[in-house]
């Protein structure tokens, strides 16, 4: 599977554990500046947990050099071999999942930088002098703040013009305009994830309770504070990219939260319940990786350092193959017309399957300079029958189409692929 869709699904579990905890723990507290720090701190963790694993089982116990194949499973009991069928249906799932998301992020991109556009245009035009106030006309929102501007619908009266910037003023001061920067970068690659959606309704409320708090701490009324909101409830924000006043599915959240009970300082412990999510799901992704590495197509594994590899006949090929190179070999087909030829083309031996034989052997090989299969080797053996149907298998590949390239010019790659022959 591409490395990029593994990343971000990676990152789509861990924001799920972390959304997790802050539903369940967080999110009834009124400690609106932990909140926060805790929802910002999950989306910068979740784009680094990913990249940490945990070795959760042994290495191999053969010398693993070049690219490794995934591995083809042949069966006694039928021609077609249907797991190696559904690993090379897997490929091209993989394929179409990456040009859909890659769809998905430019589409979520360019939307975000549409918004960041409108609204400089917006600065731009309606700007007067140094005021740090814009008045606005013609928008279905009371008011929003954005990197150091408050924007003031010109319909309000003097009282609610006031009010209203002294709530978005809470928000510049706390500079709130740069969470939001930050989580509809997030959620431009993580469109797909339903918790990044979450996360985002769930900080931008803790923004408006922050706000809203200060107004009250600042002596603001409170029922003439719900009664603006009420005002406003019809009201709707126009960019995603602010916070506004009159977002209408937070105004009875607020209006709850400001006559609630403030939470007492021991309610921060809450905060260690995240540390047996993030060792759950550290533990899970690194067994997900560690079981998968040998099947996902086309790796590349250089182990530290790799021992010399075995001794392979004299050929014509002046020099020795490369376990790491500029561009791979291409096989016609891609990997998957690779596997699918040896998966069609493997014979289960009659005798083996007689006398119940079975195991994975696995074939070494190097495709040279021209595109030619040379040196193959079996590594890892099970029974002198099997190990010479997976040798003559694997000899008799066509050439590859372009041949692998280091410093511009053609080399020989080592390669590696496993054939299981399992009798059921």
């Amino acid at each position: 599977m591409n490395a990029l869709i593994i990343y971000m699904i990676k990152i789509a579990i861990y924001l799920a554990g972390f959304f997790f905890v802050y539903r369940l723990f967080l999110s009834r507290d009124t400690l609106y500046s932990r909140n926060r720090i805790y929802i910002l701190l999950s989306l910068i963790a979740s784009l680094i947990l990913p990249l940490i694993t945990i070795q959760t089982n042994r290495q191999l116990d053969i010398p693993v050099f070049g690219r490794v194949l995934s591995e083809i499973f042949v069966s006694a009991n039928s021609v077609n071999n249907s797991s190696a069928t559904q690993d090379i249906s897997s490929i091209f799932i993989y394929k179409w999942a990456f040009v859909i998301y890659i769809a998905g992020l430019v589409f979520f991109g360019l939307k975000l930088i549409f918004d960041f556009l409108e609204l400089f245009l917006l600065i731009t035009q309606q700007k007067t002098g140094k005021s740090h106030i814009i008045r606005f006309h013609g928008l279905n929102t009371a008011g929003f703040s954005a990197f150091g501007h408050v924007f003031v619908n010109s319909r309000l009266t003097p009282e609610e013009t006031d009010e209203i910037i002294k709530h978005e003023q809470n928000h510049l001061t706390h500079h709130h305009s740069f969470d939001i920067v930050l989580i509809e970068i997030v959620k431009a690659f993580q469109w797909f994830n339903p918790f990044i959606y979450l996360f985002s309704i769930s900080l931008r409320a803790v923004h408006e309770y922050q706000a809203d708090e200060e107004c009250i701490s600042l002596g603001t009324s409170i029922n003439n504070y719900q009664r603006l909101l009420m005002n406003q409830v019809f009201k709707s924000k126009v960019f995603t990219v602010t916070n506004s006043f009159s977002n209408p599915s937070l105004i009875k959240k607020r209006m709850i939260m400001m006559t609630k009970k403030r939470s007492k300082t021991l309610a921060n412990l809450k905060l260690l319940m995240v540390l047996p999510v993030v060792a759950a799901v550290m533990i899970f992704i690194s067994s997900c990786s560690q079981n998968n590495k040998s099947a996902d197509n086309a790796t590349e594994i250089a182990p530290p350092p790799p021992p010399p590899p075995p001794p392979v006949a004299e050929t014509n090929s002046e020099a020795a193959p490369f376990v790491e190179v500029d561009e791979m070999p291409v096989f016609t087909g891609g990997d998957a017309g690779l596997m699918q030829f040896i998966a069609e083309n493997t014979k289960y031996p009659e005798n083996a399957a007689k006398k119940g034989i079975e195991g994975k052997v696995i074939v070494r090989f190097a495709v040279e300079a021209d595109g030619s299969i040379d040196k193959l080797t079996v590594l890892k053996g099970v029974d002198p029958e099997l190990d010479q149907e997976a040798l003559r298998v694997v000899g008799s590949l066509p050439k590859f189409e372009k041949p692998g390239v280091k410093d511009g010019k053609s080399v020989a790659v080592w390669y590696m692929i496993p054939i299981n022959f399992k009798l059921k």
